[in-house]
């Protein structure tokens, strides 16, 4: 019983305060991070080897693993063998849905890390990385300069407004 209320109260604290959870776990959060749909595994079984700067979105899916569990091969041999390393994100980064990132990287400031990308190695600082395994595709200016032309500034507008802006620019009309 004790397990199941446990549970229920860590998946209660990462959705309501998912900042405050992965504090409790030992991640370093920065200020002003979003933790989009947070899970007991996203930040490994070294939660408190991992640090986020401020302005960092980690969003659904996105896992930190920092230990390489390729090891467990050499166990007969060096049982208490295990090799561990931090992972260290730097200010203003967003990292995709799906990500993985590996024991040992460092993001620098001002990256974007692309859904489903496998970070294996450091990132310089502004860059747009994506793929598996993770690679350079263009620096954040590059990306800047060609997402201006289609950007849409609705962010703060109601749903419905929204929607209606959206279907506007779209699809020429709203759609009933």
């Amino acid at each position: 019983m004790r397990s199941i209320v446990g549970n229920l109260f860590h998946h209660w604290r990462m959705r309501r305060d998912p900042v405050g959870f992965a504090s409790s776990l030992g991640v370093r959060v920065g200020s002003d991070c979003r933790l989009l749909g947070l899970q007991r595994t996203t930040f490994g079984s070294e939660p408190y080897l991992v640090r986020l700067g401020d302005h960092v979105t980690v969003s659904a899916g996105v896992r930190f693993v920092t230990h390489d569990g390729g090891v467990w091969v050499f166990r007969d041999l060096h049982p208490d063998l295990d090799v561990f390393a931090p992972i260290t994100v730097g200010t203003n980064v967003f990292i995709g849905a799906n990500a993985m990132i590996l024991k040992g990287v460092s993001i620098g400031d001002n990256c974007v890390i692309g859904a489903g990308s496998v970070v294996t190695r450091s990132i310089p600082a502004g860059s747009v990385v994506a793929g598996c395994p993770a690679r350079h595709i263009k620096t954040i200016d590059e990306y800047w300069a060609g997402i201006q032309s289609t950007a849409i500034s609705v962010r703060d507008l109601p749903k419905a407004r929204k929607r209606r802006v959206l279907e506007r620019y779209f699809f020429g009309s709203v759609l009933r």
